[in-house]
């Protein structure tokens, strides 16, 4: 890894302080800034009303990231794109472009591999490289742009990797997604992916953004999701649910509960009554994944009938319930199974 100033990660503060030190006027920071995360231009050359002496700097000082396309599958049913993106240290990682009526949105990783362990999900399997920096973040949203040719509205932080387990480079990267001189993306449009890590959730609800926070729940009980999920043998059920309370009660906003469906293990009558009951006094939303199948794992997708009566029970306790639209279902549309495909042809 360059250990060269990384000028993509930066805030405009920051951008500032080096522009100075480098001897040039304060306004270059802007400017610069501009190219980099409105205009999302790939080389420093581009920035055209940067004089050539100082972008010849900038080049030779800087690092300027940028992510190298390895692979893009395009689904024949809805346009969903999968890309697969190689960093400069040869790690790569997943990303996801999906075009809804309300706009373009784009699924991100934050991490390269993830240790959280989750039973049904591909991106785990392997473990943790490292956590992915501010700029290699940005790039997979301003690489799909410049490809597609198309505004993106929309972010999701569900790919690849446990965004609060990257949590400073995590706010940098919302921070510098929302910013005026950016592409200026309301925070309301961002939405983060988490297991459940619960000091990480305060901290964020301390920051009072208004994300939308999303948490894997997966499971009705504590003994269930322990089976599911490595990090509830460090916090239990209810204080993940209290740091889902404080949350909303710090921003406003509405926490969604994402439920992986799978066969014979968490999808029966019992499950909904029990899920419906753990959460009916909270302003949320359900949002059933019937799950994608895991050659490693023995788990199934339970039938439609199945999920569709899951959706009613809960539906009928009063719950808020929708079922996630599968997007790209032609291609590897499992996360982690393009990244794994092509790991395991590498290796």
């Amino acid at each position: 890894m360059s250990d060269k100033a990384d000028i993509k990660s930066m805030s405009l503060e920051q951008l500032t302080d080096l522009v100075k030190a480098m001897g040039e006027k304060p306004y270059r920071a802007k400017q610069l800034f501009g190219w980099m995360h409105e205009k999302m231009v790939p080389s420093i050359d581009d920035m055209k009303n940067l004089p050539k002496s100082f972008r010849d700097r900038l080049k030779l000082e800087c690092q300027y990231t940028l992510l190298q396309m390895v692979d893009v599958q395009v689904s024949k049913q809805d346009g969903t794109r999968k890309y697969l993106f190689a960093l400069e240290d040869g790690n790569v990682i997943e990303s996801v472009f999906m075009r809804y009526h309300f706009g373009n949105s784009v699924c991100i990783s934050s991490q390269a591999g993830c240790r959280m362990g989750c039973k049904f999900c591909a991106s785990a399997i392997g473990g943790l490289v490292r956590g992915l920096k501010t700029s290699e973040m940005l790039e997979q949203i301003y690489g799909i742009s410049r490809h597609v040719s198309e505004k993106i509205s929309h972010v999701v932080v569900m790919g690849t990797g446990e965004p609060l387990d990257n949590y400073d480079n995590l706010l940098d990267f919302i921070k510098i997604l929302n910013h005026e001189s950016g592409l200026h993306m309301s925070q309301r449009n961002i939405t983060v992916s988490t297991c459940g890590i619960v000091p990480k959730i305060r901290a964020l609800a301390e920051e009072k953004m208004q994300i939308n926070l999303a948490l894997s729940l997966h499971a009705s009980s504590q003994e269930k999701r322990k089976e599911l999920m490595p990090i509830a043998n460090k916090y239990e059920l209810p204080e993940v649910l209290d740091a889902c309370r404080y949350y909303f009660e710090k921003t406003g906003r509405r926490i969604t509960f994402e439920y992986s469906l799978v066969a014979g293990v968490n999808d029966g009558g019992e499950d909904a009554r029990e899920l419906a009951a753990l959460i009916s006094h909270m302003n949320c939303h359900v949002n059933l994944i019937p799950v994608n199948p895991v050659k490693e794992r023995n788990f199934k997708k339970p039938e439609g009938e199945r999920v569709l009566e899951f959706k009613n029970k809960l539906e009928k306790y009063g719950i808020n319930v929708t079922i996630r639209r599968e997007m790209g279902r032609d291609i590897d549309g499992a996360c982690g199974q393009l990244r794994k495909r092509y790991l395991e042809r590498q290796g």
